[in-house]
């Protein structure tokens, strides 16, 4: 069974599209894919209605909501979300006027150190999508200012660098809270990086977090051994996902075998209310 539970489109910041996503699992012989995009849900529609010509592929409606807790940025992965939610709707479209406003705030520094990144650009690579740091990365990739997306972060982008602005996010309680109303299963994602794991667990846990993603595709055997440790011990599902963008050269045929185990799966469809046919 061939599963990825983290996929992004360019309904945030991934470089395929919706139906590029499905039709490239579908022919690679995938079972289950979920659309987890940042902020967004604005590609699930198009998913879902491509995934009907697959009949041997399920498409899960998900979300990565960017949370906070400084120093680190958290992620919050939610499985079969209610995507048409008015509440949802409603926070995603404030913290996406916030993220359009970081993003010009970015290009700005930037500017100030004599790298003239075009708004308008940013804007075109983003299309209709919640503009994010990887749009500025592809701008200044295109410009010539740097060797690849990596390269955009490392050198002025990334948290800490030169042009790096902060922003108002969610904090991780109240993405659980929300995927939660939502009718739907929240998962922290990569989270082996974490200093403060245990204690983030402890309240998460508290307030509805039912999973951790374990099987990440950039995760080490012995990184997957401990946090399987972990996951037992706060009795969460262990899930996982390639985190696919595309960027950097990614190809569909590229995209990692991700050993989640079926029991992972059938956790998540039973407290879904869903029926597994895989």
């Amino acid at each position: 069974m061939k599963v990825d539970l983290h996929l992004h489109t360019t309904a945030s910041d991934g470089k395929l599209t919706p139906q590029e996503i499905v039709y490239s699992t579908a022919r690679l012989g995938f079972s289950l894919i979920a659309i987890t995009d940042h902020d967004s849900v604005n590609g699930i529609p198009l998913a879902l209605a491509t995934a009907k010509a697959f009949p041997n592929l399920t498409v899960i409606p998900g979300i990565e909501i960017n949370a906070d807790i400084p120093p680190n940025t958290i992620h919050i992965l939610g499985y079969f979300i209610d995507y048409t939610n008015p509440k949802l709707r409603s926070t995603l479209q404030w913290l996406h006027d916030l993220r359009q406003k970081r993003a010009e705030r970015m290009v700005t520094k930037l500017r100030t150190l004599d790298i003239a990144v075009a708004w308008h650009r940013v804007q075109e690579l983003a299309q209709d999508a919640s503009i994010g740091r990887p749009h500025i990365a592809q701008a200044l990739l295109e410009q010539g200012y740097v060797s690849s997306i990596k390269d955009a972060f490392d050198k002025y982008i990334g948290q800490g660098k030169p042009a790096y602005v902060e922003y108002t996010r969610l904090t991780p309680a109240e993405a659980v809270k929300l995927i939660k109303e939502t009718q739907g299963l929240p998962v922290l994602a990569h989270p082996a990086g974490l200093s403060n794991l245990n204690e983030l667990l402890d309240e998460l846990k508290n307030v509805g977090l039912i999973g951790l993603e374990v099987f990440y595709s950039h995760y080490s055997s012995a990184i997957i051994s401990r946090l399987l440790v972990i996951a037992n011990k706060y009795e969460l599902i262990p899930t996982g996902g390639s985190d696919f963008h595309g960027l950097d050269g990614e190809s569909m045929d590229m995209l990692p075998e991700i050993a989640l185990p079926r029991e992972s799966v059938e956790q998540l469809f039973t407290l879904a209310g869903k029926s597994l046919e895989l």
